[in-house]
């Protein structure tokens, strides 16, 4: 009989504490928000999705090789003289093609270590947290403003000045060199 009110009590204490955490949070406002339509405020510094301002990128190539996941993709093609690659936004004159930049963010572990290292600051982390895909190859984001035909064009300039090139020094090298003048001894003359 003892165990049995000792069994009864400790049931209806139990319940009273559960009830008293009820009746705590019964008369406070609700907390809960309607997510897709409200929103949370991000903190500061939150690192979310990258993004790629390909205007200001110089191909560097700093941030691929900063990324500990190697998520980052850089490709770049040199120019050749007479082409107008332009400048960043900082004033830095280009120098070469960025025919290919990707980010493989089924990969990316969201580390920042890709933003610090970019001297034009054209890669940085966006408030974008929601890009969730049905299909991981769709997480495969491109910033190259060219296509791959445009890429390959850009390749196949660059290597045609190449082959001029070297066909121009080797026709210079091959090009017989007019005989040098020998020089004029002076004799002295003995008194």
């Amino acid at each position: 009989m003892k165990q049995y009110l000792k069994n009864t009590w400790l049931g209806i204490w139990t319940v009273l504490v559960g009830m008293r955490i009820t009746f705590k949070h019964l008369f406070k406002p609700a907390v809960t928000i309607q997510y897709p339509e409200v929103k949370l405020t991000l903190p500061e510094r939150e690192r979310n999705r990258l993004y790629v301002n390909i205007d200001d990128c110089i191909g560097c190539d700093q941030c691929a090789r900063a990324c500990p996941v190697s998520c980052i993709n850089v490709e770049t093609t040199k120019s050749i003289p007479g082409e107008d690659l332009g400048t960043t936004s900082n004033g830095k004159k280009k120098a070469l093609w960025v025919t290919n930049f990707t980010i493989d963010f089924a990969k990316c572990c969201y580390c920042q270590l890709c933003v610090f290292p970019c001297p034009t600051e054209c890669i940085y982390m966006t408030d974008v947290f929601e890009f969730s895909e049905y299909k991981r190859s769709n997480l495969l984001y491109k910033f190259s403003v060219f296509t791959e035909e445009e890429a390959v064009q850009k390749k196949l300039n660059f290597e045609k000045f190449q082959a001029e090139k070297e066909a121009q020094k080797a026709a210079a090298a091959a090009a017989p060199k007019p005989a040098a003048a020998e020089p004029k001894t002076e004799e002295k003359k003995s008194e």
